[in-house]
């Protein structure tokens, strides 16, 4: 199977970010990609609330979304859009993915469940629970012959949610994202590969890259790892771009028989508060 991972360089305007995002989808298409995943905050890359309420829109009916459902229609694959925000009663956004199937049709969505919120010594606290809820739920989705894994960005960083993944038969896990630069530098590589090693699964990270129009830099360098932890394609840069590989289901079978860790894990208690 040829997945596809878009890298973009999102701004705050949907229309545009659109605009952006087709030729690349035509160009996966043309090389035989039948999945595309894009990145985190793909129609809407805003800095704060106050940025995406003047430009996310409601989640029926969205101009943008149905626009992708077309596509994935017309050219009978699956498209994976990483994130956008979608307006909630309480003021703030659901960061959430959502997959569309050949027909056209939604297959699966997932709000991010994980987010960043940090005072960080000498640096501006960063609160992503100001403009945004954290969703619930683990989702996973099929995709003949794989079952794909639902997560979003600062979600690398917890596997406890990716080994929920892999237990409910996720052996392809889709990790859109818009990470920093320095972050970047230090942690996207052993992060997505020890969840592809940690799981026996293949991780696809479709990334954000370069300098944004609302002044956020991101690291770009999407990157396709399979099984046994190896990159078997990454862009090496941080300009928009299509990056393609061809997958096998039995690497995944052949990788967790070798190291049967989900098959092999146990429960345990956790030790009892220290009393001093």
């Amino acid at each position: 199977m040829k997945i596809a991972a878009i890298q973009l360089r999102s701004s705050p305007d949907p229309v545009a970010n659109l605009a952006a995002l087709e030729p690349l989808l035509a160009e996966a298409v043309a090389a035989g990609a039948r999945y595309v995943l894009t990145p985190e905050v793909t129609m809407a890359f805003a800095d704060n609330r106050a940025g995406l309420s003047k430009v996310a829109a409601p989640f029926e009916n969205h101009p943008q979304l149905q626009r992708v459902g077309e596509l994935a229609r017309d050219y009978g694959i699956y498209v994976h859009i990483g994130s956008l925000a979608v307006p909630l009663a309480d003021g703030r956004f659901a960061n959430r993915s959502v997959l569309f199937g050949p027909d056209g049709e939604i297959v699966a969505s997932y709000d991010k469940i994980h987010l960043f919120d940090a005072d960080i010594a000498g640096l501006n606290a960063y609160r992503e629970s100001d403009a945004y809820r954290g969703g619930d739920l683990a989702v996973t989705a099929p995709l003949d012959p794989f079952m794909l894994g639902m997560a979003i960005c600062y979600d690398m960083r917890f596997p406890a949610l990716f080994n929920t993944l892999a237990k409910a038969g996720a052996n392809l896990m889709a990790v859109p994202a818009a990470f920093t630069v320095p972050t970047g530098q230090a942690h996207w590589h052993v992060l997505l590969r020890a969840r592809a090693i940690e799981t026996g699964s293949y991780v696809i990270a479709a990334a954000q890259g370069g300098q944004h129009a609302n002044g956020r830099a991101t690291y770009g360098h999407s990157i396709i790892i399979d099984p046994w932890g190896r990159i078997v394609a990454e862009l090496d840069h941080d300009e928009p771009g299509v990056l393609l590989a061809d997958i096998a289901i039995e690497h995944v079978s052949d990788a967790r028989a070798r190291i049967p860790a989900l098959a092999n894990e146990r429960n345990f208690a956790k030790p009892a508060p220290l009393r001093l």
